[in-house]
């Protein structure tokens, strides 16, 4: 198989390589990629600040769509010509890869592969953090920071989904955009303070859940926008992590809670059983499109450093997808 290797340490160094072709375990079927998608996390890890997890593939790309080619012995739900797409450890920018049946979604008609690329690690990031971490529910107020991201627009469809409010913020020239996805509010963020205006869009409430990647410089407007009993959950510290000069009050005198989390370093089990609910509550919602993968745009791997580079200047509304191999 071929496959796409970064060229430590030259930033944007990207070569395309041959490796041997995988073999199914008993539970795993080997997928031929025809699409992957591009994550933060793949920047970070290019440049050495996101190492794999130990046992994961040194390959970057946590997303892939394609066709099945081979099962396992043990594996009863899928078959060879089966179409699908997969959140993954790692190996998502190479042609063949191996994985276990559990993490398998399968796509429906109407979802190209490019389409089904969008969707894993971003959805399932947001459907944890509302469904899993937050618990969220209908009439909540939501603020979700980097709206325009993948992750950020997976959760304002998510919000819409059970009926919560998505107010989001992002830079000005990305509002009319998110607006038409379903924001009910957007807000620049490069515009004054952001905590202000969620008060004010909520008639002095406050937001109910805060989903942030921002980190430290973004804390304390995050506890000065929840509400009494809000959640903030913390998905990434771009922003840096290290905090100086806010208090903390607001932490017990509104009873908030602060939760961080990850996907990538969790367990295989906990991501096959939050695949397993996601595939049950949220996936057929796919099918008859209520919810939709958001593609900003597609590059075929060849091209995969001016897809970095493009991710890097924050331009995307949405997904960046690969296509991959020939």
């Amino acid at each position: 198989m071929k496959y796409i290797q970064h060229n430590h340490p030259e930033p944007g160094a990207f070569t395309i390589l041959e490796g041997p072709d995988p073999t199914p375990g008993p539970n795993e079927v080997v997928i031929f990629v025809a699409a992957t998608a591009l994550n933060r996390a793949d920047l970070l890890q290019v440049a050495g600040k996101y190492p794999p997890p130990p046992g994961e593939s040194e390959i970057l790309g946590l997303d892939v769509a394609g066709t099945v080619i081979d099962v396992g012995g043990a594996v009863e739900d899928f078959a060879v010509g089966d179409n699908v797409c997969a959140l993954v450890g790692g190996g998502g920018y190479a042609q063949l890869l191996a994985i276990d049946a559990s993490m398998l979604l399968r796509l429906p008609e109407r979802l190209s592969f490019t389409k089904a690329a969008a969707i894993p690690e971003v959805f399932l990031t947001a459907y944890q953090a509302l469904h899993w971490i937050a618990g969220v529910e209908a009439g909540d107020q939501v603020l979700i920071h980097a709206g325009a991201s993948g992750v950020g627009t997976a959760a304002i469809q998510l919000c819409n989904l059970v009926g919560a409010t998505p107010i989001v913020t992002a830079s000005a020239s990305k509002h009319e955009r998110l607006l038409e996805l379903g924001a009910a509010h957007c807000i620049d963020y490069r515009a004054g303070d952001f905590a202000e205006q969620v008060q004010a869009l909520t008639e002095g409430k406050g937001a109910d859940i805060a989903l942030d990647f921002v980190g430290a410089p973004y804390l304390k407007q995050n506890m000065e926008a929840l509400a009494l009993d809000g959640h903030l959950v913390c998905l990434g510290f771009l922003g840096g992590s290290y905090l100086e000069g806010a208090s903390l009050a607001p932490l017990v005198s509104k009873r908030l809670q602060i939760t961080g989390t990850t996907l990538r370093s969790r367990i295989p089990e906990y991501r096959q059983v939050l695949t397993a609910d996601f595939r049950e509550e949220i996936w057929p919602h796919f099918a008859d499109g209520t919810l939709k993968p958001v593609v900003d745009m597609i590059y075929d791997w060849e091209l995969v450093a001016d897809a970095h580079a493009y991710m890097a200047a924050n331009a995307n509304v949405g997904k960046i997808v690969l296509t991959v191999g020939d």
